[in-house]
């Protein structure tokens, strides 16, 4: 006798479904009805029917296998309704077959790489594949895409709706590559990955979707499809050695915890081992590139008893010409700060305003830098700025400890007369 599923349950298979599976539904279900938005409506069909038949049936066994059928099946449904009658055979044809009588209980298969290059053609801009698929294969908010490319929801809106317009007209398929086409998708690929690794990072304490573990999970693949590449080396190296110190971001009091005064029996050392194994291989091929120099980068955060901020300046050198953007920029400007070259910090930092006003640790360097040059007050200021901006509870904790110990040292402003 089949139970009726009382509607909490029902929210939270769903919840773990979305949560675990939602990039592998998407993935199969792009590849086979051929296109992205037709995919989305499809799922959000078979999440509507979930909701009523787990209600009057219960849950089924495989709860990831029972919305990939029906929201196949709604998939067609809705091609069959959106054609004339003299198409419906032809168009229902192109779709894979195999899905059409698919049991509950078949597993799914891992299709999320294969969407990831469909996403990274280069019939399309840069930003616009790797904002595909942020939102496809992540399910990523817009808000969140956003945030990652310092732009504006609407922007990035309109640019994810073009990009499915584009696929849809230019009827591309959903494949993988051949191995002589890798180059012209590759470095997308490694941004969008990592770009998926970032807000993991950024958002970890508000979001129950393990984006960290998934950009992991890819860069492995990525790594097995196609050995030898050094700069899947450098990215994969490059997320070990960040994700190794997670245990250690946190301190006691809720606040983030920068890597040089973390507890370093918190790291992870398998992990660390790994990474750097997979460095030192990479940069034996001497064949340089970003993501080679960020892993580097990482590392010397990890070396010594302190950061090795003579040779991080010296790779944000090197990686300047592959990425000479505000971000970087930043960055090599506050290791500058901490090799003493405080002025020539400040005067690069204080340039960069115009591009990172709404990125919210640019104003966190700034306000370090300026109580490095003894300007109390407008460190305060930035302080509160980066404060208010953080994206997460761990940040903002951080930022309100060090405005907190101004206050305390400097209660009256030597910069504001009285």
């Amino acid at each position: 006798m089949t139970h009726a599923a009382a509607p909490i349950a029902i929210y939270k298979a769903i919840e773990d479904v979305l949560q675990k599976d939602q990039g592998r539904l998407m993935a199969g279900l792009v590849s086979r009805l051929g296109d992205f938005q037709l995919a989305e409506d499809a799922l959000q069909d078979a999440l509507i029917s979930a909701m009523s038949h787990w209600g009057r049936s219960g849950l089924p066994h495989a709860p990831t296998g029972w919305l990939m059928k029906v929201a196949y099946n709604r998939g067609i449904d809705r091609i069959r309704k959106g054609q004339s009658e003299t198409r419906k055979s032809q168009d229902f044809g192109m779709v894979h077959p195999s899905w059409t009588n698919v049991p509950d209980e078949d597993p799914i298969p891992d299709e999320r790489l294969r969407l990831i290059f469909a996403c990274c053609h280069p019939i399309l801009g840069e930003k616009s594949r790797v904002a595909l698929t942020l939102r496809t294969v992540c399910n990523l908010t817009t808000r969140e895409i956003a945030a990652a490319f310092l732009d504006n929801d609407v922007a990035i809106g309109q640019r994810i709706s073009r990009a499915k317009t584009t696929f849809k007209n230019a009827g591309i398929g959903f494949e993988i590559p051949e191995p002589d086409a890798w180059p012209t998708r590759l470095n997308t690929v490694l941004s969008a990955v990592y770009l998926i690794y970032t807000v993991s990072y950024v958002n970890e304490d508000r979001s129950d979707r393990d984006l960290g573990g998934e950009a992991l999970f890819l860069l492995r693949l990525l790594n097995k499809l196609c050995p030898d590449d050094p700069e899947i080396e450098g990215a994969l190296a490059l997320v070990l050695l960040t994700e190794a110190r997670r245990e250690a971001r946190v301190g006691a009091d809720g606040a983030s915890v920068p890597p040089e005064i973390q507890d370093r029996q918190l790291w992870n050392t398998p992990m660390i081992e790994e990474g750097r194994a997979l460095l030192n291989t990479a940069m034996e091929r001497r064949c340089p590139g970003p993501y080679q120099i960020k892993a580097a980068i990482a590392d010397c955060h990890m070396s010594g008893p302190t950061p090795d901020w003579q040779q991080i300046s010296l790779l944000y050198g090197a990686l300047w010409p592959y990425e000479p953007t505000p971000v970087v920029a930043l960055n090599w400007a506050t290791v500058m700060a901490e090799l003493g070259e405080i002025e020539l910090a400040l005067k690069k930092i204080e340039t960069l305003e115009t591009d990172l006003r709404t990125f919210q640790p640019y104003f966190a360097a700034y306000a370090d830098v300026l109580v490095k040059t003894g300007r109390i007050h407008d460190a305060k200021e930035a302080y509160r700025t980066a404060a208010n901006m953080a994206q997460n509870e761990s940040s903002k904790r951080f930022l309100e400890n060090a405005l907190a110990k101004l206050e305390i040292e400097n209660p009256i402003d030597p910069a504001v007369p009285f």
